[in-house]
């Protein structure tokens, strides 16, 4: 059964579950604790959407404060199609809230399933509900924890949820309206944030809803560990792969798994919602490191810590690029045209007739031009007049999102086919990161909109020609 949310809550691993003797009261933070007046937040980390980032459109204040934090001073201008509002946004930075809303596993009780809902009536008792038949259920109640913060992500609009997610569609952009049937959890995963130094931020799979309870039927995939205590999986999961070697210009792709509801590190799946859990994998955490992915089963979102956000390129250094690209003066090798890369602040609509195409096979760059049409090979195919391969022509856009950047290299390769164009470590890297996709397939895709890649590497290297003066 599907899982629901609420975000005054968190919930540590199976380990963290008290005995009924040893549960605790609640115990608010101290106000020594909390941020003063005028202080700069502390940011845990920053939540990126995958393939929502084009360029353009108009950034707006986030309603909550405690969880965005000023865009204004990051201003990266990566957005969604129908612009960032609210809590539905391409990015969400996570900041320490002013007063702790963490809660933790406190006592298990075993009852007869009829009685459930009495027994979860309480709004301001969050629990979780494992139904393990028509007649018995085990509920794990939680207690409020004063060192943690819980920030909640799914599909739903509703308060408890602070970072609102839409599926993204394999060509790129969000899937939006009534039509659209999302695969997304309304309440899909739930991250815990230590309130001290080093501000671990760990994953868990659902969240709690209005009611702050997380429901798992009796056709979920739910089992007793070894302890004594109760675990589960949501219907479509949530997967996360940690990159090997952090994430910068060294970084690897790793392993994908699945994140069980009290945390717990599995290995995959026959399918996405097959009733049976993969095996534990014990040297592995719900840890979330610089450059993790989390896939909600319809949107891949990257996680960002501060320290590897200092390592990425900045706006200004991302124009500075722009700039020195164009101050070159490169020139179709056939019109003899100059191009030009257009400013991110003209927004993403119709090619400037000084922008740059590439031919995605080969990588030599024109301006744009109607010959070399090849229809019997596809709408889209031209043949390049230089080497005469055959194959996608299509307009070069920089990619505006700096956080999906691994180093602040030049802008010399472009992912195939959508002519997205970043540095060659970036580029690369995402070429090989497989991203989950429908029940049990992986597919690479451009981290700027979210297109297949094709071709043999997914990118190309691009051949520019400079002035003939």
């Amino acid at each position: 059964m599907v899982l629901e949310g609420n975000p005054e809550v968190g919930s540590p691993r199976t380990s963290d579950l008290q005995h009924p003797e040893n549960q605790g009261s609640c115990v608010l933070s101290s106000p020594s604790e909390d941020a003063q007046p005028g202080e700069e937040p502390i940011k845990y980390g920053e939540l990126i959407v995958l393939g929502c980032c084009e360029e353009g459109g108009e950034e707006t204040e986030a309603q909550r404060g405690e969880v965005t934090g000023p865009r204004a001073q990051s201003c990266y201008n990566g957005c969604l199609a129908s612009g960032d509002k609210g809590r539905r946004r391409s990015r969400l930075a996570l900041n320490r809230r002013p007063h702790a809303n963490g809660v933790k596993p406190d006592v298990m009780h075993h009852i007869s399933t009829p009685l459930v809902s009495k027994a979860l009536s309480n709004r301001g008792q969050h629990s979780i509900s494992y139904t393990l038949s028509r007649s018995h259920s085990v509920i794990v109640e939680y207690t409020h924890d004063s060192d943690t913060d819980m920030f909640q992500i799914g599909r739903s609009t509703e308060n408890m949820i602070d970072f609102v997610v839409t599926d993204t569609s394999p060509g790129g952009g969000a899937a939006e309206g009534p039509s659209a049937q999302s695969t997304i959890s309304r309440y899909a995963c739930r991250i815990l944030c230590d309130r001290r130094p080093p501000y671990t931020a760990r994953i868990y799979a659902a969240g709690f809803d209005a009611s702050s309870n997380i429901f798992l039927g009796e056709r979920a995939a739910k089992w007793r560990t070894p302890d004594g205590l109760m675990d589960g999986l949501t219907t479509n999961g949530v997967l996360v792969m940690h990159p090997a070697g952090g994430f910068s210009e060294d970084s690897a792709p790793g392993v994908w798994r699945e994140i069980s509801v009290c945390g717990n590190v599995y290995t995959l799946r026959d399918s996405r919602s097959a009733q049976q859990r993969g095996k534990l994998v014990e040297n592995e955490s719900n840890v979330l490191q610089d450059g993790s992915l989390i896939d909600l089963c319809g949107a891949t979102l990257l996680w960002r810590t501060p320290a590897g956000l200092l390592r990425a390129p900045t706006l200004k250094q991302l124009e500075a690029q722009r700039q020195e690209a164009n101050a070159a003066r490169p020139q179709c090798p056939v019109g003899l045209s100059t191009l030009a890369f257009p400013s991110p602040a003209r927004g993403r609509t119709a090619p400037d007739k000084q922008q740059p195409w590439v031919y995605v096979r080969c990588g030599h760059v024109h301006g744009y031009h109607g010959w070399g049409c090849r229809r019997e090979r596809g709408p889209q195919e031209r043949e390049c007049p230089l080497c005469r391969l055959v194959g996608p022509y299509v307009p070069l856009w920089l990619g505006q999102e700096a956080g999906l950047c691994l180093d602040p290299g030049p802008p010399s390769h472009a992912f195939a086919p959508c002519g997205h164009v970043c540095s060659e470590k970036t580029a690369r890297y995402w070429a090989q990161t497989p991203l989950p996709h429908g029940t049990h397939a992986f597919h690479a895709a451009c981290p700027f909109c979210g297109a297949w890649l094709t071709g043999e590497h997914g990118c190309v290297r691009l051949i520019f020609q400079g002035p003939l003066d």
